[in-house]
């Protein structure tokens, strides 16, 4: 009788833990292919005009300068640009540590922002891992997988 009870909890517990796996395995799927948690900004410390001159009209370009697109460039306007895997995005990534939707590059005022959407392998300025929107000075290294990008005059 105690051996029954004891076969049947762990049958109980094993189903449990089986079903804590898929919920877990979904929401990283989830977040891979939707981006993440949308509306979550990170308050940004002040960092005013990181790699500008006095007078220049900011960054005009976003140029790929490692990585497998290396050499490609665009063109900035006032739009956001959606770095990822995913077809829709701006600037599609063929890197395989990249996340679907990785990244965005958002103008606020002629400066421009990073921010990572909630990718698996994160988004580097620099050496420091973007936890929220960060200021992108020109010619500062934005790196995603083997992927490093830059803004340019």
């Amino acid at each position: 009788m105690t051996s029954e009870i004891v076969l049947q909890a762990f049958r109980f517990g094993f189903l449990a833990l089986l079903w804590l796996f898929i919920f877990a395995a979904f929401r990283v799927v989830r977040a891979d292919l939707f981006g993440g948690r949308p509306g979550r900004v990170a308050s940004v410390p002040p960092r005013a005009a990181v790699g500008r001159k006095r007078g220049s009209r900011g960054p005009r370009h976003l140029v790929v300068t490692a990585g497998p697109l290396s050499g490609t460039r665009i063109t900035l306007g006032e739009q956001a640009i959606l770095v990822g895997r995913a077809d829709d995005s701006t600037l599609v990534l063929t890197d395989d540590f990249a996340s679907s939707r990785h990244a965005r590059l958002t103008n606020r005022g002629g400066q421009w922002y990073v921010e990572d959407l909630g990718s698996t392998n994160g988004t580097y300025l620099d050496q420091q891992r973007v936890q929220g929107p960060l200021l992108v000075g020109t010619g500062q290294p934005i790196r995603i997988g083997q992927t490093v990008l830059e803004l340019r005059s």
